[in-house]
């Protein structure tokens, strides 16, 4: 099925079928169908993220990183480091001019912001997914009981997701509800003054350079409830587990160093760990906030030519290693340490206390886990 019939490009498909022969996937889209009566609105989710995706022969894009960075320099820096891991493949196999050119495709990314390049015929892209969250009265949307929850407590950075690998193609059938909320989040655009004129503009101009799109696996954050709205406090984790850990560390070793929380609010912090810890939960109350983790829709539009890029409104900070390192040197920020006065001195002091102090929290942490295992 087609939102337009049958006549139209492929990359404006969307493909929807029933899954009779998938229980988990004829589940999952029973809750997807659920979810628009108890979470009716759509709202943004943070941002964009950015990824680093290869055109496939057999037709689509593959994923060959984590989709997380909010910015594309990241995604540019991880593109370099997969160029040299196949540079080092080659060099393993004897090849010296596969791994030569490798190795010059990615130190050419060192130094200047592309976001495409072919290498021996391999094309490979910056990709950018937009990300949403379903909101009710309640407030946002949960965790859904068929989201891939695999990882014990305190192992959430072990599971690494359905992302990397995942194949951007809108040929691939998808469930009814599915191929709904792939329609709603193409349509959506920033409304006017809720923006900057740019990222409107670029907004509305993907509605024509990228009228597809294909949903990627869902991706989990912890929001806070706090001066009436909820925002997200971490960045997107690829399940629930990985956002309770993500929260329980900061609980028990960031907030006590980074807050200078007293012993009374360090022990409250601790217990609100323990209970996350014991009872798998994705809502608490830290100071009086309500704390929820909450799943996180994320969209890739696709056009004539693929997966969308970077838009020239995404916010860029980063520059290429190189040439940051160029600026820190010619800055001085890259020469040998001198104390210069006592402040300075003071300064140092400081931050070796507070290292030392995380230091501890965490290695704290990472005991009583353990000891929980065992038990």
């Amino acid at each position: 099925m087609s939102e337009h019939g049958d006549q139209v490009p492929g990359y404006r498909m969307i493909r929807m079928e029933a899954l009779p022969d998938a229980p988990a996937a004829a589940l999952a889209d029973v809750e997807a169908w659920q979810a628009r009566k108890a979470y009716p609105d759509v709202l943004g989710g943070g941002g964009a993220i950015f990824g680093v995706a290869e055109e496939i022969d057999t037709g689509g894009w593959k994923i060959v990183s984590l989709f997380s960075t909010p910015y594309p320099q990241g995604a540019r820096d991880t593109m370099a480091m997969t160029f040299r891991e196949q540079a080092r493949a080659a060099e393993d196999a004897g090849d010296t001019e596969t791994q030569r050119e490798w190795l010059r495709n990615a130190e050419l990314l060192d130094w200047e912001a592309l976001d495409e390049l072919t290498v021996l015929g391999r094309r490979f892209r910056i990709v950018r997914g937009d990300q949403f969250i379903r909101m009710g009265p309640t407030g946002p949307e949960p965790p859904r009981p068929s989201d891939p929850d695999p990882a014990k407590v305190g192992h959430g950075h072990e599971y690494r997701g359905r992302t990397k690998g995942f194949v951007i193609d809108p040929f691939t059938p998808t469930g009814m509800s599915e191929g709904i909320l792939r329609m709603e989040l193409l349509s959506l655009v920033h409304a006017k003054g809720t923006a900057p004129s740019a990222v409107r503009e670029d907004s509305l101009r993907a509605l024509e350079t990228h009228p597809g799109g294909v949903l990627l696996p869902a991706g989990f954050t912890a929001a806070e409830f706090s001066d009436g709205h909820w925002a997200p406090t971490q960045m997107t984790n690829a399940s629930p587990q990985g956002s309770r850990d993500t929260l329980t560390t900061y609980l028990r070793v960031m907030a006590p160093v980074m807050e200078q929380l007293d012993e009374e609010t360090k022990a409250e912090y601790g217990r609100l760990a323990d209970r996350i810890d014991a009872e798998r939960c994705d809502e608490i109350v830290i100071d009086g906030c309500r704390t929820r983790i909450v799943r996180v829709e994320r969209l890739v539009r696709i056009g004539p030519d693929g997966p969308e890029g970077p838009r020239p409104s995404d916010p860029d900070p980063e520059l290429p290693t190189s040439v940051q390192e160029k600026q820190l040197r010619e800055e001085g920020v890259l020469d040998e340490y001198r104390v210069r006065d006592e402040e300075e001195t003071e300064q140092r002091r400081v931050a070796e206390e507070q290292a030392k102090e995380f230091l501890r929290l965490f290695e704290e942490q990472k005991r009583r886990r353990e000891g929980a295992a065992e038990a």
